[in-house]
């Protein structure tokens, strides 16, 4: 008999299969434009969501990139940007895969894997010579040649971050060590962190880059001068600006004229020399020709990653 118990456990399970149904869906979403009320009219502006790869902490990428953001607001009166900082690579990575970015900023490998979920390049950051891998020591660590890493740790921000972690295992690799058996990989999560842990002695070796050693070293002298660095990588393309397929050309354009313009007036050179580059330029998919050939080069002779 169908009784009144029955009916409502039947009820219960298919309002769990779809709730259940929902958060799958959620977790598949893609980048939607949101819209939100302007303030001065009665009018509805789209709000475009940018990010920017984990170069820094959240609070120091929001005190750096959010003058960008803010800038772009104030001269594209029609959309609203909002920056969104994230933790570590691997959420940085999730969200840009899922489409959840309008506008992002990721490093060179990040660039070229977005090609396959949605995003296509159309800027980059400008002075290539300062992307380059930078490997510090202690200054008291005895270290003199690489393969004085032998059987010791070494710390990297992540996997996935070229200049940082990809470009130096690569060094390593063209000095005599394999990064697979010879040393301690740890992937730490952030610039900072692996600078960190080589100063506190954890490691004998962090890996990192110009960008994140030059600010390390204004805001904690005291600190930086208890490393040095011991090595550094040849210089690759530096990161990437790639925009999501359903933004607007409109947008894109006016977005990018702005963002290739900030060092032709008084407050964007003030931005860029926070960060501290030159310049943002003009970019296209073929620009990054350099870095899958590098991409191929490393699966097949370091340690295999999808290209």
């Amino acid at each position: 008999m169908f009784t009144i118990q029955n009916s409502l456990k039947l009820w219960a399970m298919l309002t769990i299969s779809l709730l259940i149904s929902a958060c799958d869906k959620t977790e598949e979403s893609v980048y939607q434009p949101v819209y939100t009320p302007n303030s001065e009219n009665t009018s509805q502006i789209t709000e475009y969501v940018v990010g920017i790869h984990p170069l820094h902490n959240p609070q120091k990428l929001m005190e750096l990139y959010g003058p960008i953001v803010d800038y772009m607001n104030s001269h594209i009166p029609e959309a609203h940007f909002k920056l969104e900082a994230s933790r570590n690579y691997e959420e940085f990575e999730k969200k840009l895969y899922a489409g959840n970015f309008a506008f992002a900023m990721p490093n060179p490998y990040q660039t070229l894997q977005s090609l396959k979920y949605g995003y296509h390049i159309f800027g980059k950051m400008g002075d290539d010579a300062s992307f380059r891998g930078i490997i510090l020591v202690r200054k008291d660590s005895g270290i003199q040649k690489v393969t004085d890493l032998k059987g010791k740790a070494v710390s990297y921000p992540a996997e996935t971050a070229l200049a940082a972690t990809m470009m130096p295992q690569y060094y390593f690799h063209t000095h005599g060590i394999d990064v697979n058996r010879d040393i301690e990989n740890r992937y730490v999560g952030s610039q900072e962190s692996s600078i960190m842990n080589v100063l506190r002695g954890y490691v004998a070796a962090g890996v990192t880059w110009s960008v994140p050693w030059e600010g390390f070293k204004t805001e904690h002298p005291d600190m930086a001068s208890e490393l040095e660095v011991k090595w550094e990588t040849e210089p690759l393309l530096n990161n990437g600006w790639v925009v999501y397929k359903d933004i607007p050309v409109s947008i894109t354009d006016k977005f990018s004229l702005l963002l290739f313009g900030l060092q032709e007036n008084e407050p964007g050179r003030v931005i860029l020399a926070k960060l501290p580059i030159s310049r943002f330029e003009p970019a296209t998919d073929e620009t990054y020709r350099p870095v899958r050939e590098f991409l191929e080069k490393f699966s097949k002779t370091v340690r295999k990653i999808d290209y």
